[in-house]
């Protein structure tokens, strides 16, 4: 079974009273520990893709199923809970809290759990570890380089331990050196079994992924 399957996939939006279309028809599988790369030009429908896998926006038409639930088919709270339990978020911008340190920050998915608070501390701290920021948990993320604060976000979206990472541009805001080093950290965590999909404008990250998904004027290519 498919971690997730896309059947006939649509979404519209309406701008300045026309409809515009961002997906047409898209069918497509992933299967559990593939990195998957999304391409295609601007307007292609790329994040448009990623946020309605993350269940942050309902299709026009079709069907999304992760770990064979029909995510969309879930009432709202029950789909709070799916993108909390199974969807781990990166985005471009970082969004991390300034005035956070960068173990609270990256504790904060664990705030709305019943895990202790001591307990919280050990999975964040034993997650900096793992990204190579042994001894900054303290920091603020403004004590930190663009690369660090982009492992602190993958540290963030990893706590719950989810079974699919989503990336939107994860090295948009990098130079070429720390964008390397991003992806070098997300093949590793593809090698451990992590399923990650990433949008990218990036052609070199697509030799980190296993498979590169191509989108244009809404459609698979």
């Amino acid at each position: 079974m498919s971690l997730i399957e896309i059947r006939a996939l649509s979404k519209s939006y309406e701008t300045g009273g026309e409809q515009v279309a961002a997906l047409r028809d898209v069918n497509l599988s992933i299967e559990r520990g593939e990195f998957a790369s999304v391409m295609g030009p601007s307007g292609s429908g790329k994040s448009t893709l990623l946020t309605i896998l993350g269940g942050l926006s309902h299709p026009t038409e079709g069907e999304v199923r992760v770990d064979d639930i029909s995510i969309y088919g879930l009432p709202l709270e029950k789909l709070a809970d799916f993108r909390r339990e199974y969807v781990g978020f990166v985005f471009q911008s970082f969004q991390l809290i300034p005035y956070l340190t960068v173990v609270e920050n990256v504790m904060l998915p664990l705030s709305i759990t019943d895990t202790p608070n001591q307990e919280q501390h050990k999975i964040a701290d034993r997650l900096l570890g793992r990204i190579g920021l042994t001894g900054k948990g303290g920091r603020l993320p403004d004590q930190l380089s663009g690369g660090e604060q982009e492992r602190v976000a993958i540290a963030r979206a990893l706590v719950n331990s989810p079974p699919l990472l989503l990336a939107d541009e994860p090295t948009g805001n990098l130079d070429s050196k720390m964008g390397k080093e991003i992806m070098e950290l997300f093949k590793v965590l593809n090698d451990e079994g992590q399923t990650i999909v990433m949008v990218t404008h990036n052609p070199e990250n697509m030799a980190f992924s296993t498979r590169t998904i191509r989108l244009r004027d809404g459609r698979l290519e």
